[in-house]
């Protein structure tokens, strides 16, 4: 039997303000006054204190002169900083991948993109699948730092979905399926080369996707 996990004060705060982040219930932006969360929480200032430490060392929150903590904005260089960071480490850990999957390593990842196929309409399902899925082949490479760096990115990725790009995946999801099932059979061609390709096509076309919603949406605020 596994003891129960029990988690600091500080634990909880940190996980409670996490989840808000990237549910978006604690907007980019908005300022944090740690009294007023300490008092929502039923704790006291210092294990917030720690809390928002631990979050703007993650790049979640940001703490300016004069202002305080507030949670940090979404900017169009960040867009391009999370999947320049996602290209690179998914080009490392594709590539590594292919020299350690298994036959049942494919049939796993074939049965969760198969899982994705039939989640396509369900936004929230399938971001979750996608995310588990490249994690997988992060592990399948054993490089359990890289996969630590992955999570992190992964979740300021998570937050740009649930606050801009809804439209997005809509007009995304069946060209990304199409590419996860063409990664699939390089890894099982053990073919590193032709991963990598897709990889880095794969982060790039999404990073045009989004960065042309952000052109049109500035378009349609001057009209406005």
């Amino acid at each position: 039997m596994r003891p129960p996990t029990f988690k600091s004060k500080n634990e909880q705060v940190y996980s409670i303000l996490r989840e808000a982040i990237l549910q978006g219930e604690l907007a980019p932006a908005t300022r944090l006054v740690i009294d007023d969360i300490a008092s929502r929480l039923g704790v006291s200032s210092i294990p917030v204190r720690e809390a928002v430490r631990q979050l703007e060392a993650e790049g979640f929150v940001t703490f300016a002169p004069h202002v305080g903590a507030t949670i940090t904005p979404i900017y169009p260089n960040l867009i391009v900083e999370v999947f320049t960071l996602l290209e690179a480490m998914e080009v490392v850990t594709s590539r590594a991948a292919c020299q350690h999957m298994t036959d049942a390593d494919f049939v796993t990842l074939e049965t969760m993109i198969r899982q994705m196929d039939a989640n396509a309409h369900d936004r929230t399902q399938w971001s979750s699948d996608n995310k588990a899925f490249h994690q997988l082949i992060c592990d399948l490479a054993q490089m359990p730092l890289m996969r630590k760096m992955m999570d992190k990115t992964l979740a300021h990725w998570e937050r740009l979905q649930m606050h801009y790009f809804r439209e997005v995946f809509a007009s995304r999801v069946a060209a990304v399926q199409a590419e996860h099932w063409q990664l699939l059979e390089a890894f099982k061609r053990r073919d590193a080369d032709a991963a990598e390709q897709i990889v880095r096509q794969h982060n790039r076309s999404a990073l045009a996707a989004y960065w042309q919603h952000i052109q049109r949406a500035e378009e349609q605020h001057d009209i406005a």
